[in-house]
């Protein structure tokens, strides 16, 4: 029993981990997918506006600013600026532990999601649907996709996102046009799709898919607290790597 304990507990903290493998980062992508697509839809249901979207925000902002509706144009700033904060969030957090040589480098921003998940779902359900949560609503929420997209982003190097879907199914359609290419001359350069990027990015795509389904279903069913398990996922992913961190650091004292 305590080996098997110690295997499961050796396993989740690999996902989490700051030495990464390709299993860990398409473990952790998926996860990570699997909860955006959660909250992108259960905070829609919430407040009536995704906030995962910052292309779309982003327009918007646009087009109210040329309309002259500057009230409207704040609303967008209201979810852009969180989303770019909770990017730059991350990054510190991340370059904090690296400089330190923490092997929870990549979990304390998944801790601080999960915290702030957690705060959301409990306020929700105990003072929902007032006017005041629901302006912090946006902003608290594209807080903590911005954070989550930039966490998963230095961990994979960049090749993915897991907020939105927009640059995913952009190179799948990349992959699949390499796929269906017909190589005729053998004298000219090789066109060959990476199957293993297409089925990454598949994967990933399926994740924010049911994740948003879950979502929906979760938000319809158990209102506000639908953001406890999500939470919950990201304290089991988080927790061993701060705790041997912590184990680590007590030792030296």
């Amino acid at each position: 029993m305590k080996g098997r304990t110690a295997r499961y507990v050796s396993s989740v903290k690999s996902v989490a981990a700051s030495r990464r493998t390709g299993a860990a980062d398409l473990q952790l992508g998926m996860l990570l997918t699997f909860i955006a697509g959660a909250m992108n839809a259960g905070g829609f249901l919430a407040v009536g506006q995704y906030t995962s979207h910052m292309s779309g925000i982003f327009s918007g902002m646009a087009d109210n600013l040329a309309l002259g509706a500057f009230d409207l144009v704040l609303v967008g700033l209201a979810a852009f600026v969180p989303f770019v904060a909770g990017a730059g969030c991350s990054a510190i957090l991340i370059n904090w532990g690296r400089r330190r040589s923490l092997d929870s480098l990549y979990a304390l921003p998944l801790l601080l999601e999960a915290m702030l998940l957690l705060a959301f779902g409990l306020y929700g359900w105990l003072f929902s649907p007032t006017a005041t949560f629901v302006s912090m609503t946006i902003p608290w929420l594209c807080f903590i996709m911005g954070l989550q997209n930039a966490t998963v982003t230095k961990i994979s190097g960049a090749r993915m996102r897991t907020t939105h879907v927009t640059g995913i199914v952009t190179d799948i359609g990349i992959e699949l046009g390499k796929l269906c290419y017909r190589n005729g001359d053998s004298s000219l350069p090789k066109v060959a799709a990476d199957r293993e990027k297409l089925r990454l990015l598949s994967l990933l795509l399926g994740s924010f898919f049911v994740g948003g389904v879950s979502g929906a279903i979760g938000f319809k069913l158990a209102g506000f607290l639908f953001c406890l398990p999500l939470a919950l996922i990201l304290l089991v992913l988080s927790g061993p790597s701060l705790a041997g961190d912590w184990v680590a650091r007590t030792r030296q004292i």
